[in-house]
């Protein structure tokens, strides 16, 4: 039932229809935060077996208590469900409820907010791999509330990796490059090009994710992917930010606030298209957000509710010839598509959209992509510029199946900072 549920819900009946991992079906549902718990700055990815757990909160702007249920959906390293019943990489019941919810109090926007540590003891997935985290009502997987990706990995290949700069003069100043080995001493490939996929993510962007990577030397164990032109990232610039923490004392990016209104009204100051403007080392959030608020206790069911409008105009205030323009981050789900994409205004020149969004502190940035071609990348080179000097976050995502698995499971994982080539989990 579930397996059908989701191919139906997501995928479609063709490839048409197809559709991203983490969606939002019900317009109630806002404010959706997943992430390791004691860090909202977090990809929700953990390790098997250990103690870590993922945080889940959402609002529900219906205001009515309500019986959520959650299940984990087993996924290939391209996202399609794996063909594998639920109890054979669950661990106790395949279904589990969010019981823990509080009524609003203080704002002027009502909701009832959920909150739930996952996974939970008495659901525990017991495989590594590509987890799709689905959220339905009473017990029925037909009636989604939204899905969200979540990684469960191990440690079995060792990654060793850093961020460089290329030294192809045409990507020199715009462009980083990231080479990595991996020890496979673990693992019985027989067959490197069928069993083993690597990807990877600039700052947890899957829309412009590298895959199909290929060794370029095989020593003994040790795999070296360090081709010149394989796994190359416009650098793009630092991220915007818009802190929406308070409604009543107006932060640097606020340009004015209508609190008549329920939910309120945020207009931001415009944002300049920045390609001539020189690379600052600014700190940012990597396209992530926090939800925060001054003005009051707890921000998780005290903080309030506005329609954020964004406005950006392009150079000279001409629209971008065959381009669409996107607004890009953790707000949007760094998906491409028409919830993210801005409409350009010809009176007033610029390009704008609007967001409704929870008290916090936002990053974001603007992309372009090519509105007739369906595999154009969408990059920030005309909006943003790019510079080899950018902050970012680079993952590598190491996918292994055996030839008696039916999945593919994540077998190595490694975060890395551009800037400082430290690496992390």
């Amino acid at each position: 039932m579930i397996l059908c549920c989701i191919f139906f819900c997501l995928y479609g009946v063709s490839a048409n229809s197809q559709r991203e991992p983490d969606q939002t079906f019900m317009p109630s549902i806002q404010g959706i935060k997943l992430f390791v718990q004691g860090n909202q700055i977090s990809y929700p990815m953990i390790r098997l077996g250990s103690s870590q757990v993922l945080e889940l909160d959402f609002d529900d702007l219906d205001a009515k208590i309500k019986s959520y249920n959650y299940a984990f959906i087993l996924c290939n390293a391209n996202w399609q469900p794996a063909d594998m019943s639920p109890f054979d990489y669950i661990n106790g019941f395949t279904q589990g409820r969010l019981g823990q919810y509080r009524v609003s109090s203080v704002s002027k926007t009502k909701y009832i907010h959920y909150q739930a540590l996952l996974p939970e003891a008495s659901s525990m997935p017991t495989q590594s791999g590509n987890y799709l985290l689905m959220v339905f009502l009473n017990g029925d997987t037909s009636q989604l509330a939204f899905t969200r990706r979540v990684l469960i990995a191990t440690d079995i290949v060792p990654i060793s990796v850093q961020v460089q700069q290329p030294f192809n003069s045409n990507y020199f100043r715009t462009t980083q490059k990231v080479q990595f080995s991996l020890d496979v001493s673990k693992l019985n490939l027989l067959n490197q090009q069928q069993q083993l996929k690597v990807v990877v993510l600039q700052n947890y962007r899957w829309d412009n994710a590298k895959t199909d990577l290929q060794p370029l030397f095989m020593r003994g164990n040790q795999y070296e992917y360090n081709g010149e032109q394989d796994c190359l990232f416009p650098a793009g610039k630092e991220y915007r930010w818009a802190d929406l923490r308070s409604y009543r004392f107006l932060s640097d990016r606020i340009d004015s606030v209508n609190v008549s209104q329920v939910p309120a009204s945020v207009y931001l100051f415009p944002d300049p298209e920045r390609t001539q403007e020189r690379i600052l080392n600014l700190q940012d959030l990597d396209g992530f957000f926090e939800i925060a608020t001054t003005d009051a206790n707890n921000p998780w069911w005290q903080g309030d509710y506005a329609n954020v409008h964004f406005t950006f105009f392009p150079k000279d205030n001409q629209p971008y010839q065959d381009k669409n323009v996107y607004l890009l981050g953790q707000l949007t789900q760094n998906k491409i598509d028409q919830s993210s994409k801005l409409k350009y205004n010809a009176a007033r020149g610029v390009y704008e959209t609007t967001l409704l969004l929870k008290q916090g502190y936002y990053s974001y940035t603007y992309v372009t992509k090519n509105m007739n071609d369906r595999n154009d990348k969408a990059t920030a080179s005309q909006t943003d510029g790019d510079y080899w000097e950018t902050e970012n976050v680079y993952t590598v995502l190491v996918y292994y199946q055996s030839f008696s698995d039916r999945h593919e499971s994540l077998v190595g994982v490694i975060n890395i900072n551009s800037r400082t080539n430290k690496s992390f989990f």
